[in-house]
């Protein structure tokens, strides 16, 4: 059931159309959707404003399949699956809609749907080895509704690539900003910017960056106070904290 569903249940119970208990029974019955392997939280879109999100790493591509198919049963919106590997998609494309991007891995069913954020998300990249996080939460911001500004390779080792994106940065609601190596990038945006700033540390880097566990050490200790930090390459979970600053409730 989502907000739509929801609304027209309660518009049921207003116009007499159904009981209370009627409506009552109608959402108790929807709190998840077993298929064995997963328990589909249906619920989610009322609670979060988001619907549920498929992590297709470790799952098979039948799984995959299957829990699809059962979302869109259930009539769940636009599906996001990340981490979805091209042989899954391939598979996963012979029975439903899918587009797929082979960069960030991430796979959409169903259309984009119309923009409702207040303000723009700008995803900003260190390095071009920085995109398929990037590509990451890009789309899924765009799932989630969000109008995305794209600035790629504006690392700290040349500077002046940031500055001439000025305007963006200063007129973005969020900026995610992703980067590998030592992590700079979000503190120079950081300082930059009147806006909350989301810090992706990347697993990109030579030997002493740790898997991006150097990038991540710099970014939770950056000076700039608005400056907040997410997981190593966890580009959907910065869009997912970015989409809901860009949608408060007023």
């Amino acid at each position: 059931m989502n907000q739509i569903e929801l609304r027209e249940l309660l518009e049921k119970v207003s116009n007499h159309s159904i009981t209370i208990d009627e409506a009552v029974l109608a959402v108790r019955q929807q709190p998840f959707y077993n298929i064995d392997f997963a328990k589909i939280d249906t619920h989610r879109g009322i609670r979060q404003g988001m619907p549920e999100v498929i992590y297709g790493e470790g799952k098979t591509k039948e799984q995959t399949e299957g829990i699809v198919k059962a979302m869109l049963s259930n009539n769940t919106g636009t599906i996001l699956i990340t981490r979805l590997s091209a042989v899954a998609a391939e598979y996963i494309g012979q029975s439903v809609d899918l587009i797929y991007d082979p960069i960030s891995k991430t796979g959409v069913v169903g259309s984009m749907p119309r923009i409702t954020g207040h303000g723009k998300i700008v995803v900003a990249t260190g390095g071009t080895s920085d995109i398929p996080i990037a590509e990451e939460a890009a789309i899924t911001a765009e799932v989630f509704g969000n109008e995305v500004v794209r600035i790629y390779d504006v690392g700290v080792a040349g500077i002046h690539r940031l500055m001439a994106h000025l305007d963006d940065f200063m007129s973005a609601s969020v900026v995610i900003a992703i980067a590998g190596m030592e992590g700079a990038l979000a503190s120079v945006i950081g300082g930059i910017c009147d806006c909350p700033v989301i810090a992706v540390p990347t697993s990109v880097g030579y030997g002493a960056n740790f898997s991006g566990l150097s990038a991540l050490l710099s970014m939770l200790n950056s000076c700039s106070a608005n400056v907040s930090v997410v997981n190593i390459d966890n580009g959907f979970g910065a869009a997912y904290q970015a989409s809901i600053i860009n949608h408060p409730r007023i």
